[in-house]
């Protein structure tokens, strides 16, 4: 017989005597032992990829980092982002690595819950839905399977927004929420956002860490009983709430361009029958199939949109991404408005009602962002830039609004989230209580020339941010969020994207010439442009 002394070669820290196999080790891992934590044998803390059993005659053990278990980290690497997981469908996301993401938030968000919450069967339910992407129904089907296997039971809410799962996650009691989608990125991706309870924002130093070093360390198995998984629809108590927040509108004529996403589902149900109304819809099929990329921040994909306010004289238009939880404007003359002067007119309505509020907007706007705030009695709070770092700051300062250049909007009346609806809702809202035009409305806040953002390839980041600050000595500068040069008459952003190996530039300035002057001075420093 084999000599298999050498399998018991571990043990707990102060249980020397007591040795168990690198099997039982694992399992200890994953049900969250509390002596694991700094363990030596802790091969997720040191780096390394355990073997899961041996594949060879008995009592032969294969090497500890086989080429299969590296290409199983590297896999791991490649879908978690800073906010999220996202990739291309299906290499390097599969329905197996779906399977083992679910069951690592399953157990990541269960460790959230505290005293009596942790043995509730309905705070320990994952909330799950997904967008129309081809890839979404059987991602998010292996997905809901991993959480189950762990003891979550799961509630299917089906095809949604993502600003929806922020509302399941508020309106019933669970441990958090996951939405299956890859948002703005072309047909061919996917992925997960995942939010805890009261949809609390999960990011990559708020817990997605953790479920990546937890999804490393299972594999896809058969379990012999899974939590239940049942379906929910959720569309009435949803309607009934965004409904909360509208005003009879003025009559008006719209042109709402879905990119073939999640507002081609859910704009009709929400605003169904509302009076003065005119809804001109473009791209609302929600096949998964696009007829221009699903993101309204590039302006070719806009084009379209412009067209059909031109053509039916729309009083404005208005596009979304995939999963609607952004919104992109153009005003009845088809011109597109900036995010941040969006950001600077509803600052304004809210603070009208709620004086002395703060409202938090993103480092990159506009200072018209925060003089606004400040005219209308509002308390400006500047912010990095990413959905985690918002929420967080909005929750913090119970802020009444907030706002990103990237077309997300945050609403306190909604858990301090960002959604795509609820800013159309707000815009239409300040039209019909103004009587005026979005033209009108935007004009006095376009007083600065601004870049717009600019991407540079850049190998040496951290070299470039030390080169521009010591060209600039003279300004103010902070480092919130890569590195911010402010002078009176102008100012600018340099930072690493979060989702593409690029920096982005934002400048602004007084005026146009100098602008003009200032660009040429600095994009020199910051390496290749990419035109996007």
């Amino acid at each position: 017989m084999a000599d298999k002394s050498a399998d018991y070669e571990r043990f707990c820290p102060g249980e020397e005597h007591i040795k168990i196999t690198e099997a039982i080790c694992i399992g200890r891992r994953r049900a969250n032992y509390r002596k694991c934590p700094g363990c030596r044998f802790n091969d997720d803390e040191q780096g390394r990829t355990p073997y899961y059993a041996p594949s060879g005659p008995a009592g032969v053990r294969p090497p500890p980092r086989s080429v299969l278990e590296m290409e199983k980290v590297d896999v791991i690497e490649q879908v978690f982002k800073a906010y999220d997981v996202r990739a291309t469908v299906p290499e390097p996301l599969n329905e197996d690595l779906a399977w083992r993401i679910g069951n690592a938030t399953a157990q990541f968000l269960r460790t959230t819950l505290t005293g009596y919450d942790r043995s509730d069967s309905k705070m320990n339910t994952l909330i799950v839905g997904r967008d129309m992407r081809k890839s979404s129904k059987r991602l998010c089907q292996a997905f809901m399977e991993g959480a189950a296997s762990v003891g979550s039971p799961v509630i299917d809410i089906g095809l949604i927004d993502t600003p929806q799962i922020y509302f399941a996650t508020n309106y019933m009691p669970c441990c958090g929420g996951v939405q299956t989608t890859a948002s703005h990125n072309p047909a061919n991706y996917n992925g997960f956002k995942i939010c805890g309870a009261k949809g609390k924002p999960i990011g990559i130093e708020t817990g997605l860490k953790e479920i990546q070093r937890l999804a490393r360390a299972v594999s896809r198995h058969v379990v012999p009983q899974l939590s239940p998984i049942r379906t929910m629809d959720l569309s009435e108590p949803y309607r009934n709430f965004l409904h909360r927040y509208l005003r009879t509108p003025r009559p008006l004529r719209v042109v709402v361009d879905a990119s073939n996403g999640m507002a081609g589902r859910w704009l009709p149900i929400i605003l169904a029958g509302v009076p003065n109304l005119n809804i001109i819809p473009l791209n609302f099929e929600h096949n998964g199939e696009f007829v221009h990329p699903p993101n309204p921040l590039v302006p070719a994909n806009l084009a379209q949109l412009q067209a059909a306010v031109r053509e039916h004289q729309a009083d404005f238009g208005a596009c979304f991404d995939g999963d609607a939880d952004r919104c992109v404007f153009v005003d009845g003359d088809a011109q597109i408005v900036r995010n941040d002067l969006i950001t600077a007119l509803l600052a304004g309505e809210y603070l009208r009602e709620r004086p002395g509020c703060t409202v938090v907007y993103d480092l990159r706007s506009s200072r018209i962002v925060p003089e606004t705030v400040t005219s209308a009695g509002g308390l400006p709070r500047r912010e990095r830039v990413g959905h985690v770092f918002m929420k967080r700051a909005m929750a913090e300062n119970n802020a009444v609004f907030g706002g990103e250049l990237s077309g997300h909007f945050y609403f306190r009346d909604f858990y301090y989230c960002d959604s795509g609806i609820l800013a159309f809702i707000a815009v239409v809202n300040t039209l019909t209580r103004s009587g005026k035009s979005l033209a009108e409305l935007v004009e006095p806040l376009n007083i600065y020339a601004s870049s717009g953002e600019r991407n540079f390839e850049n190998d040496d980041k951290e070299g470039t941010f030390q080169r521009i600050a010591a060209k600039y000595k003279d300004a103010q500068i902070d480092y919130l969020d890569g590195v911010t040069v402010q002078y009176e008459d102008w100012w600018f952003n340099v930072r690493a994207s979060n989702t593409e190996p690029l920096l982005r530039l934002n400048m602004e300035a007084s005026n146009d010439r100098l602008l003009a002057e200032k660009l040429a001075e600095l994009t020199p420093l910051l390496g290749k442009p990419v035109e996007h």
